[in-house]
């Protein structure tokens, strides 16, 4: 076991400690909500019907603590994605209010990045590209729709740093990405909003964790047929 795997399932272990629950109980019950069209009451009836009694709100706490923390794991073993990308906006309610859910993908579909902001204007799709940069580093082209902010945005990076990216505006480019955001508004959907911007925040990052996991985005398995629970189980072990 290299080094920063076991500080990942240190980090883990500290975020669950006092939890009174096995971590593979905690694991499973964090993945049904990442994964499925469920409410934290939802998951609370079907572990009762297991035999394992926790309260919703309990259940909240686990995926606020060991959310973030699988999510690091998966950065760090996330497979590199490809040069062309197609960027949108999508909604998600947030408090009674709409917010704004930055997503991008490659020309195959993989996920670049995601990012929510409570606004939709310059400053934020600017800090979506930027940080999506720092992270995979600069594509060659970026699709993406007629938004005047998103314009905007690439546009300041290329008259600040220089860099030789090809900004292409086509609706039917971008439907790779409006068609990927379906299977993350299939999950967000039933839950019928967020009660604050934190929560939306970390809860949204395990469904697009779990959302990538499926796509075969995770490196690093050596069973590359192992399912994408066992996959996801891998990031806590």
């Amino acid at each position: 076991m290299n080094f920063d795997r076991t500080k990942m399932i240190e980090a883990l272990r500290r975020a669950v400690q006092r939890m009174h629950y096995p971590l593979e109980v905690m694991l499973v019950c964090v993945r049904w909500y990442a994964a499925y069209s469920l409410s934290f009451r939802n998951i609370e009836e079907m572990m009762a019907e297991r035999g394992v009694l926790v309260d919703h709100a309990t259940l909240h706490r686990w995926s606020m603590k060991m959310l973030p923390v699988l999510a690091v794991a998966f950065r760090r073993r996330k497979l590199p994605v490809g040069s062309s990308w197609r960027m949108d906006e999508t909604y998600v309610k947030v408090g009674g209010q709409w917010k704004y859910l930055y997503r991008a993908v490659d020309r195959n579909g993989d996920t670049v990045d995601f990012l929510l902001r409570a606004k939709r204007d310059h400053a934020a799709a600017r800090a979506f590209f930027e940080r999506a940069m720092d992270l995979h580093g600069v594509p060659e082209k970026i699709a993406i729709d007629k938004s005047g902010a998103n314009t905007a945005a690439i546009v300041s990076i290329q008259a600040d740093t220089g860099l030789p990216i090809e900004l292409r505006q086509s609706k039917y480019l971008n439907n790779l990405v409006e068609q990927d955001h379906r299977a993350v508004k299939r999950i967000t959907r039933p839950m019928l909003g967020f009660k604050t911007f934190r929560c939306a925040r970390i809860l949204i990052t395990g469904i697009e964790v779990m959302h990538m996991i499926r796509k075969g985005q995770l490196g690093a398995i050596k069973d590359r047929v192992s399912s994408a629970t066992n996959q996801f189980y891998s990031l806590g072990f």
